[in-house]
């Protein structure tokens, strides 16, 4: 399903002014995009905690955990790019991959063929019903853009919604300059 312009694959930014504390300055990739809704994973927003202290009985394994989005923060996703080895894995996008068999996962981990720098781990998701998305992009809610593997293998979280604002161009570079807040003297 594409509803102006989104697919699986891309990635949603917030307008420069959401208020909203969960979305603010968001980079969201978009897993999976239907009549019935959407899904989705905030990419910079680092807990500052490792999956290995987070998961009991997870493989000693230095990789922090991201807020995925304020729906059921109960649950662990990960996204990486080896779905060549990964049973189960869902392609995204060239390169990024959604799932996949959790305990293969751990025993790849444990042998070192999966390395922190090739997946990152969400606790919660961001969710949309139907037709909510399309409302929210239709009101400007959010800017889509392309997903590169890069964004969430190789980019700083913390400059990762500038980053790609920038990276589509034109007006956007002027967005993705603009201060997190605005004080007026």
């Amino acid at each position: 399903m594409n509803t102006l312009g989104i697919n699986i694959g891309k990635v949603l930014l917030s307008e420069p002014f959401m208020l909203d504390p969960n979305f603010k300055r968001s980079a969201v990739i978009l897993c999976e995009h239907n009549r019935e809704g959407s899904i989705g994973f905030i990419m910079n927003k680092p807990l500052n905690i490792r999956i290995d202290e987070l998961v009991e009985g997870f493989p000693d394994f230095d990789s922090e955990v991201f807020f995925g989005g304020p729906v059921q923060t109960d649950t662990i996703h990960y996204i990486h790019n080896v779905g060549d080895l990964l049973e189960d894995s869902i392609m995204i996008s060239d390169g990024v991959y959604w799932g996949g068999d959790f305990d293969k996962l751990k025993f790849l981990i444990t042998s070192n063929m999966i390395l922190a720098k090739d997946i990152r781990f969400f606790v919660g998701y961001s969710g949309w019903g139907e037709g909510q998305l399309s409302d929210e992009l239709t009101y400007g809610s959010w800017v889509v853009a392309d997903m590169d593997a890069n964004y969430l293998f190789k980019s700083r979280p913390n400059e990762l919604w500038s980053q790609v604002m920038n990276n589509k161009g034109n007006a956007y570079s002027v967005i993705a300059q603009m201060p997190d807040s605005v004080i007026w003297n």
